[in-house]
Parts: C-alpha cells; structure tokens; sequence
C-alpha cells in the first residue's frame, strides 16, 4: 500500500479530531455517571467500587492520550512531512487502553450472567471472546509501535480483526444472554410484562451500542484504507463500555435516590433469577379519599437478608418485585353508574 498521500489531510486527521471531539464528551459522561454511583450506591461491595474507580482512571488516562495523539501532529509537527507520514506516538496507546477497559467490563458482566443463570456455557464463551480481544489488542498496540508509519496500518489487520471482532462477538452474546434471561421471565401480568419490556430495551441499547461501534471500527479500517474514518467511532469505543455499565449500575435507582426518596432498585444484571410477587392493603379509615395506582419496584434484598459486618450489602442481591401503591390524598371517590 503506497503512502497517505498529502492532498487526503482532511481525511486523515478530520476523523481523528472528530473522534477525539467524541471521546471527550463521553469522558465527562463517564465522569458524572462515576459521581451519581458513589452518591447512591455507597453499600455496594468495596471491590466493585474500586473496579469503577480503575474504570475512570483508566477513562482519565485514555482521554489524555488521545488529547496528546492530536497535539502532536496539528501542533508540534505541523506543516511537516512525519505529520502526515508517521503514526503519532500516543496513538499506539489507544488499542491496549480500550482492551484494559472494555475486557474487565465484559469479564464483569459475563461474571454476573453466571451468576444468575447458573449456565456456565455462555460465560464462558463471553470470557473467551473478551480474552481474545485483549490479546487482539495488546497485539495491536506492539504492531503499531514497530509498524509506525500511516502507510503501515495494514500490516497488523489480523491483531486488528482479532481485537474488534471479538469485542463486538462478545457483546452480542452478552446482549442475546440478558435479552433471553428476560424474555423467559414473563409472567402474564401486564404490569410485570411492561417493567420486563424496558428492562430488555435498556439491555438492547447498552449492549447493542457497543458491538455497532466495534463491528464499523473493524469495517471502516479494512473498507477505506488510507483514511481514519475508523477513529471516529474508535477513540469513543472504551467510554461506550464504561458507560453501558455505570448506566446499568445506575438504573437500579432512579433520580429520586439521590434525594433519599426511593429504595435501590435491582435490574437483569444485579439480581436473582426469581420473582416474587407480593401485594399491599390499604388503611379502612382512608378507603374514601385514598386511591391506588399499581406500579413495580424492584428491591433490594441480600441473598441471606443479613447485613454484613461492615455494614455493606453484596451486591449479589435478590430481585423482589413488589406490587406498590402509590396513594394520592384529596381525589373525589369515584363512582359507580
């Protein structure tokens, strides 16, 4: 493959920059999620919360290198031939920092998937795959630093394709999982069936985003050779994993919680398998001026009900859906015909 030549500029550094555009405002969503989970979830497992404090430092890390890929040939060697020749040298950074974030994450979520269906099968198809990404990566990253010039990119397509393929198989078997899981837990209760309908909604966009962004990375670089379209979606592909999971740690609690209003609220990934469905009554002396609206909570409970001595809660917890009645003071009783 001949080298990049001068008149595609535009074509090499626009998406690069566009990316970079991209992954930063990812970064401070990564960021404010990081917050609302130490605001909310402050009895979760100390492990998991160091796993989200290496996830944003990590997120921190990555964010700098691409910040510094592009200062480099915009700024320090602008106007010069290596600008448009050589790889800058913090790009070689990116492949094995997404690989550092988005295998842990998928690890994690292959983890709990064993954990609450009980099947060791698809886990460890998840964990395979999630391997091999990091090995594609970490391959990726040596390839680039001996191969380092634009006109070289293609000489590594294996550790490439190894890496992007086998994150974005990884991450529709993880979707498929937790789409199936749900699907198997429909009751016939409308209400019960509409909380299952978002929760696979939920599951669909989080997962589905980031097998998309890695299968057109891996497309973009092999279908338009002597461009950097496949940046725009690669630079932001380790916040897409960060953020899938902080928001699915997040949804077990909505707004309210940060006020204090509202119990944790479990979701597919963080709780067992069974439902247990339980109703409430109302006081008699209200029965006039107090009307009920059924909605879903799911609480949390720990697998023993006990507290443990730290005063943390697992965050293996049990998913209990509890009929809730919401009680509205002052509304005209209705009447019959």
């Amino acid at each position: 493959m001949s080298r990049v030549p001068i008149d595609n500029v535009q074509l090499l550094f626009g998406p690069m920059l566009i990316g970079t555009f991209f992954s930063t405002i990812l970064y401070g969503v990564v960021v404010v999620q990081a917050f609302i989970y130490y605001q909310t979830y402050k009895r979760d497992a100390t492990w998991i919360r160091y796993f989200i404090l290496y996830l944003v430092i990590c997120e921190t890390l990555a964010t700098g290198f691409d910040i510094g890929m592009m200062y480099e040939p915009l700024v320090l060697r602008y106007g010069t031939l290596r600008a448009t020749t050589i790889l800058p040298i913090m790009l070689v950074a990116d492949p094995i920092m997404t690989v550092f974030i988005s295998t842990p994450v998928q690890l994690f979520i292959g983890w709990r998937i064993k954990t609450l269906g009980g099947s060791r099968l698809l886990p460890a198809i998840i964990c395979a795959l999630a391997l091999s990404s990091l090995v594609g990566g970490i391959s990726t990253t040596v390839a680039a630093s001996i191969f380092h010039e634009f006109a070289q990119e293609h000489q590594y397509d294996g550790a490439v394709v190894t890496w992007l393929a086998s994150s974005a198989a990884a991450d529709i078997c993880i979707t498929g999982c937790l789409v199936w899981s749900l699907h198997k837990r429909r009751t016939g209760y409308s209400a019960t069936d509409d909380l299952l309908n978002k929760l696979i909604r939920l599951t669909l966009q989080t997962g589905a985003i980031t097998a998309i962004s890695a299968t057109l990375d891996v497309v973009l670089f092999l279908a338009a050779p002597g461009t950097s379209l496949n940046f725009i979606s690669d630079f932001s592909l380790s916040k897409l994993y960060t953020n899938s999971l902080l928001s699915t740690l997040n949804a077990r609690a909505g707004w309210n919680n940060l006020t204090g209003d509202q119990l944790y609220r479990d979701n597919v990934l963080f709780g067992e398998s069974k439902f247990v469905f339980s109703g409430g009554n109302h006081p008699a002396g209200e029965r006039s001026n107090v009307y009920s609206v059924a909605a879903l909570e799911l609480r949390f409970r720990s697998d023993n009900n006990v507290a443990r001595d730290d005063g943390r809660r697992d965050i293996e917890s049990e998913i209990s859906v509890t009929k809730v009645v919401e009680r509205f003071e002052g509304i005209p009783p209705f009447t019959r015909d």
